[in-house]
């Protein structure tokens, strides 16, 4: 073969992976607006107030007959939904690896999801059960479609390519989450406006990002390509025992593992910091709804640019350093929040913006990094083992933070106390031999890691 038709072939090549990577980014465009609007935005209060209009004159409601507070309905019901999701991830994640066939399973799990967060245009009155049917059906297809969307990564990106393709990814997300987070505020202020109730303006609220969720990952299912794993697989086993089964193959790289475990800590802080932040925006500062809104998409939109500026850092310094530079990051705004005075809105923005700059960089970094530690085969297996600890097993910094805030009284020593997760994130992060533990995976180095 001649070097010309060499490089005719190279350039097809990257062609061919440049489109493919293009239709992956627009999976993230495509679900991001589920996290953002229905599950940071809308669906929480609104799934209580309808809970609240079914309880009894003492409160509760009965889903099955188990007596149930009204107002801790929609909490109960996302842990239930992670419960779900643990049992499935790991089983589809390993029917994927042995046959290869991801994209089908992808667009089962993003339309079964997008199904039933368009249906909840259908929850009014008081069908609170119908809502945590579906927030339950919407959340745990939400984490199987993103574990499958993850593990593509690996097949789509070089090592050299990936941090910057995995901040692209994560740059889709917020940008996406941003645009349809103002759409949906404009309906939801001036829904007199439109002529709709608040209630109807919420249900197309909820209903639209189900709608966009779907429309959007027809790019992707047209983009992306199945690709048979080698060595195959033939495990049948359920999913609770293939989760054993992938920790048992897990142990086998203990340099993989030692970076989940990083990772599991540092992101229960990131999560414990999202989740959080508005309550203690609201208790602790004194700060109205329309300012906790807002904070929320001004970090929708920094995020855009905090992932694709430490993408670009990524490329200097390698992804280990840049994660390690968050932490630090995330650790001295915890540090400024502490300060925050109560009723000063501006400065409850300076915070929100600190969060932006470093939550999408230190999302997307992570994802791409522990890609170069996967076993060439597993990788839809070994994200579902990632995924969970990204969504399943973010449970120590909320206790930590209520218990805080229990024995003290104060928000503040709540919200200071996590960065505990960060600087022992960083320790362990720091501690893993990243280059060894590439090449002990039987990946190739990249030069800036």
């Amino acid at each position: 073969m001649g070097t010309e038709t060499v490089r005719a072939v190279a350039a097809d090549e990257a062609a061919e992976r440049r489109r493919e990577q293009r239709g992956w980014y627009f999976y993230d465009w495509a679900c991001s607006v589920y996290s953002t609007s229905v599950l940071t935005v809308f669906l929480g209060p609104y799934l209580t107030s309808v809970a609240e209009h079914a309880a009894d004159a003492d409160g509760f409601v009965h889903p099955l007959g188990i007596p149930v507070r009204a107002g801790s309905f929609f909490a109960y019901t996302v842990s239930l939904s992670v419960i779900v999701a643990v049992v499935v991830m790991p089983l589809v994640g390993s029917v994927a690896d042995r046959t290869g066939r991801k994209k089908p399973l992808l667009g089962a799990a993003a339309y079964v999801g997008a199904a039933a967060t368009a249906a909840m245009f259908f929850l009014d009155g008081d069908r609170y059960l119908l809502g945590g049917a579906l927030l339950i059906v919407a959340n745990a297809a939400s984490s199987v479609a993103t574990m499958l969307y993850n593990s593509y990564l690996p097949q789509i990106a070089p090592p050299e390519e990936r941090d910057a393709v995995s901040s692209r990814g994560w740059a889709f997300g917020y940008a996406a989450g941003s645009l349809v987070l103002v759409a949906n505020l404009v309906l939801y202020s001036a829904h007199d406006s439109f002529g709709l109730s608040e209630t109807a303006a919420v249900r197309i609220c909820l209903a639209s990002a189900g709608l966009w969720w779907g429309a959007f990952t027809l790019v992707p299912l047209r983009r992306l390509r199945d690709r048979r794993s080698t060595p195959a697989r033939e495990s049948t086993a359920p999913g609770l025992r293939q989760l054993a089964a992938t920790v048992r193959d897990m142990r086998r790289h203990p340099l993989t593992l030692s970076f989940l475990l990083a990772y599991l800590i540092y992101n229960d802080g990131i999560q414990t910091v999202i989740s959080q932040a508005s309550v203690y925006g609201s208790e602790e500062l004194g700060l109205g709804q329309s300012t906790l809104i807002g904070a929320v998409l001004l970090v929708q939109v920094l995020a855009v640019a905090g992932a694709l500026a430490m993408g670009r850092l990524a490329r200097t310094y390698g992804a280990q350093r840049t994660i390690l530079g968050s932490l630090v990051a995330w650790t001295v705004t915890l540090a400024a929040g502490y300060f925050l005075p109560a009723g000063a809105p501006m400065w409850f923005f300076v915070l929100a913006a600190g969060i932006g700059l470093v939550l999408g960089g230190s999302q997307a970094l992570s994802r791409s990094l522990f890609s170069h530690l996967v076993p060439p085969g597993k990788e839809a297996e070994y994200f579902a083992a990632y995924e969970m600890s990204d969504r399943g097993m973010s449970w120590l910094g909320p206790l930590l933070f209520g218990v805080t805030y229990q024995l003290t009284g104060s928000y503040r020593s709540a919200i200071i106390s996590l960065v505990a997760f960060f600087v022992i994130g960083f320790v362990l992060l720091a501690r893993v031999p990243v280059r060894r533990a590439i090449g002990a995976a039987g990946n190739p180095v990249p030069e800036k890691i």
